[in-house]
């Protein structure tokens, strides 16, 4: 029988791109409660705990209500919002973290699916981190910018309607200006970090795509660590995944712009090392498409390791 799948929240700009992907797929029995009984508290219980696995593509405070009605009943979850990302008893949804968080992936009851910026983050710190070429108490920047989608509907509606009173005219705009964004926590808690870096989001006027930006001093990283040695750390991490590369220093050097646009409508990640060795400096850079390796990517690719195993 074919495991059944409910997303909680799939009229949502994260829901509807999961509904896409899964749509046309044979082997699951994708559930979707009528539109009328959508606000019916008793039906929404009832397709949580029918469900094998509740994708959960909702506010926070919603999600943990979700899993709070159906957790006893034995249904799996992956939550899309922040509300677990940092909780010792759910699996952190990046399978790329480490060689065996695809397994502990495949046989969690709870994983939460990272956020857009912090996926591009914590794939280029976590691996530097684990092998300790990135002291856990570096001064970390990071700076990015995404596409319009990943604030949701009504940041849309802002964008693309200029009609509207509070319309977004400007091309591209820094937020999150008290440096208390909320993909911080997790970033920390999951790339080993034991200071919170400082981290300036900004929105660009494209729909989809994401440049992550991590700065590093070479001289402040342990044990003499150059260049090479950067790219060689994430290169053999990454070296077996179908989903992050590494591009060579040969592509890296010859860059002399990164669109981030660049892998929209993909669900893969790609991370340049651009350095200046002269001066001491490396520029770690993730590419991702912010509603793909992002989002609603990250979450079919969870759920494809969630059946499996």
């Amino acid at each position: 029988m074919a495991p059944k799948i409910f997303i909680d929240g799939e009229h949502g700009t994260t829901g509807l791109q999961i509904v896409t992907r899964l749509s046309g797929r044979t082997d699951i029995d994708l559930m979707s409660m009528p539109a009328e009984q959508r606000r019916d508290p008793e039906v929404r219980k009832t397709f949580l705990r029918d469900a094998d696995i509740a994708i959960l593509c909702l506010p926070d405070d919603a999600a943990r209500e979700a899993v709070a009605l159906a957790a006893d009943a034995g249904t799996r979850f992956i939550d899309a919002s922040t509300a677990h990302r940092t909780a010792p008893d759910w699996m952190f949804g990046f399978a790329e973290l480490d060689a065996g968080q695809a397994d502990r992936i495949a046989k969690a009851q709870f994983v939460s699916n990272p956020g857009c910026y912090s996926t591009g983050a914590i794939a280029v710190l976590a691996p530097l981190v684990s092998r300790g070429i990135l002291p856990a108490d570096y001064p970390v920047t990071i700076n990015a910018v995404s596409g319009y989608t990943g604030g949701g509907k009504q940041l849309i509606a802002q964008m693309e309607d200029a009609t509207r009173d509070d319309a977004i005219t400007a091309s591209h705009f820094a937020y999150a200006l008290t440096l208390a964004h909320k993909h911080v926590p997790e970033i920390v808690v999951r790339g080993g970090l034991s200071r919170k870096p400082i981290f300036t989001p900004a929105v660009g006027r494209f729909p989809q795509g994401m440049l992550v930006n991590v700065p590093l001093h070479l001289d402040l990283l342990n044990g003499g660590a150059s260049v090479e040695t950067v790219f060689q750390a994430l290169s053999e991490h990454y070296a077996a995944s179908e989903i992050v590369e590494v591009a060579g220093p040969a592509e890296a050097a010859a860059a002399v712009r990164l669109d981030p646009e660049e892998l929209k409508g993909s669900d893969r990640l790609k991370i340049y090392v651009c350095a200046n060795e002269d001066a001491g400096q490396v520029n770690l850079v993730a590419s991702l498409d912010n509603l793909g390796k992002g989002a609603s990517g990250a979450a079919v690719q969870n759920l494809g390791l969630m059946i499996k195993g």
